[in-house]
């Protein structure tokens, strides 16, 4: 029985390979010159990646589902979604912008991740500058402990948000340089503090004095994926999207975030915990960019998550299995060309 199994495999296969011959073409053009193929030197890889320390927390996958929402009915299901997922395959998670628990615990179960996603993997909340800066000069800093804490998350995201946040409507004033805000934040909290960009990434002169404070780390959220300035304009008027479009359009990619922090002394960089986001837009693009950064790293997506976590959780794990099948791969094949 197990011959005549095996017969009917083989030949299914080899018409599945007559059938798409003709779909199967490449053109050279199409050649990933981004890395070197080495198909002889290693097995197939076992079954998991090696691991990567993140606040003291052991990453089974290097793979951060980056902030996206919270406040809703809809981002409660999401982020449970989000959470379990991690939970899975051992990956960390930043919460949406928890604003709204400042001074409302109505939508408090939306971002109570904490039983979800386990004690044994990184979750982090996050607020804007802004917020912080306004918690500061209002010495209203028992309720960002109190947040952190019911939380149970194990630090803070500050994203910094200043071409957003002048587009934006509605939006806040910041008064002081977002380095004066954050030294005086760093004084008067004990838990983890990192920063986020949110779609611009940030410049070589901001990342090495954002580096050189005493900051856990930071997520790049860099330009090439969902742009909150562009965001903001979309809900303006016409003439106004029209005269402060180019705002939108100025930024760093995330390949050129990772030079910087590449010439930057290993001293300011030293036990940095760092997530490359902004425009990775698959696992084949995060491992590149691993791999270009001299110190270790995971890498961030958002939307890329948000289109499985909103229908049914089978459908956000089988796609976080092939990203990690891919990863697998990589890791054993896969060397980034000088």
């Amino acid at each position: 029985m197990k011959s005549v199994y095996l017969r009917n495999i083989m030949e299914s296969r080899k018409k599945d390979h007559i059938d798409l011959t003709l779909r199967s073409q490449m053109s050279k053009e199409s050649l990933n010159k981004k890395f070197n193929y080495e198909p002889a030197l290693r097995a197939h890889p076992e079954a998991e990646l090696p691991t990567i320390n993140f606040l003291n927390k052991t990453l089974r996958l290097p793979v951060w589902v980056s902030s996206m929402t919270g406040g809703t009915e809809q981002a409660r299901h999401i982020n449970t979604n989000l959470a379990k997922v991690c939970r899975e395959y051992g990956m960390g998670m930043g919460l949406g912008s928890c604003r709204p628990l400042l001074e409302d615990k109505s939508r408090f179960s939306d971002f109570n991740m904490r039983s979800v996603i386990g004690e044994d993997l990184p979750l982090l909340a996050n607020l804007g500058i802004a917020q912080i800066e306004e918690i500061l000069e209002k010495r209203e800093i028992d309720k960002l402990l109190e947040m952190v804490n019911s939380l149970q998350v194990d630090g803070l995201f500050v994203h910094l948000n200043p071409i957003q946040e002048y587009l934006q409507p509605e939006g806040d004033r910041i008064r002081f340089s977002p380095i004066e805000t954050l030294e005086r934040l760093l004084e008067k909290v004990n838990f983890p503090v990192l920063v986020k960009e949110v779609g611009q990434g940030i410049g070589p002169k901001s990342l090495e004095a954002l580096m050189d404070l005493n900051l856990a780390g930071i997520e790049f959220g860099a330009f090439g994926g969902t742009n909150f300035a562009q965001m903001e304009l979309l809900r303006s008027d016409e003439t106004k999207q029209k005269l402060l479009d180019p705002l939108a359009k100025i930024g760093h990619t995330a390949e050129e975030m990772i030079d910087y922090l590449n010439l930057l002394p290993y001293g300011i960089m030293n036990m940095k915990n760092i997530i490359i986001s902004g425009g990775v837009n698959d696992w084949l693009e995060g491992y590149y960019l691993m791999q270009k950064l001299k110190y270790p790293a995971v890498f961030g997506q958002a939307s890329a998550f948000l289109k499985y976590a909103n229908g049914e959780y089978s459908q956000l794990s089988d796609y976080v299995l092939n990203l990690k099948k891919g990863l697998l791969l990589a890791h054993s094949y896969l060397t980034v060309r000088e």
